[in-house]
């Protein structure tokens, strides 16, 4: 009889021990600074330069560093749309350390899985570059996702940790609103 081995347990194990292993603090104001330039692959098999990619557009990005992180991040999506506004949004798995790199097959894969082939092009997943993602805006509250919105030239003109909240979304539409004129 042949024995199954399930890599599952061991790769949760794995993400749990390193995917946010040292918390570092959010800068207190990361408004008006530029996204540190990380290179990620879309799981369209697509590599994308994160700001460079999102050029011209009003890019919401939905940063995760944990799977916990993915309920509020769908939160942010739903909430978006919701309110309709007018923003491009990526979720971006950001997982830090050398196990997940030699496993991102694996994990791409089983994303894959739960998305829609058509929402492939909008989940970017960065494992090499996480530290720099880390470092420019924090790891700290791991299990929600980091709201950051890019203005067309790629600068950070709002953020958010905390969580989703609809005052959020409304706080959001307002910025993206103000943007709009630079957008046309």
């Amino acid at each position: 009889m042949k024995k199954i081995i399930s890599l599952a347990p061991s790769l949760a194990l794995c993400l749990a021990l390193t995917a946010c292993s040292t918390t570092i603090s959010a800068p207190t104001n990361l408004t008006g600074g530029t996204f540190p330039q990380v290179q990620g692959q879309n799981l369209a098999d697509e590599k994308v330069i994160i700001p460079d990619s999102f050029h011209g557009k009003v890019t919401l990005l939905l940063i995760g560093y944990q799977q916990k992180a993915q309920f509020d991040i769908d939160r942010w999506i739903l909430g978006a749309l919701q309110a309709d506004i007018p923003v491009q949004i990526v979720e971006v798995p950001t997982i830090a350390g050398m196990m997940p790199q030699m496993v991102q097959g694996f994990i791409e894969g089983g994303m894959r899985s739960g998305i829609p082939k058509e929402g492939w092009a909008s989940v970017v997943t960065i494992f090499g570059d996480a530290p720099k993602i880390i470092q420019a805006i924090g790891n700290e509250r791991p299990q929600s996702a980091h709201a950051v919105l890019l203005d067309p030239a790629g600068r950070i003109v709002w953020t958010s940790n905390r969580g989703y909240s609809a005052q959020q979304v409304l706080e959001l539409k307002e910025v993206v609103q103000k943007l709009a004129p630079a957008t046309k």
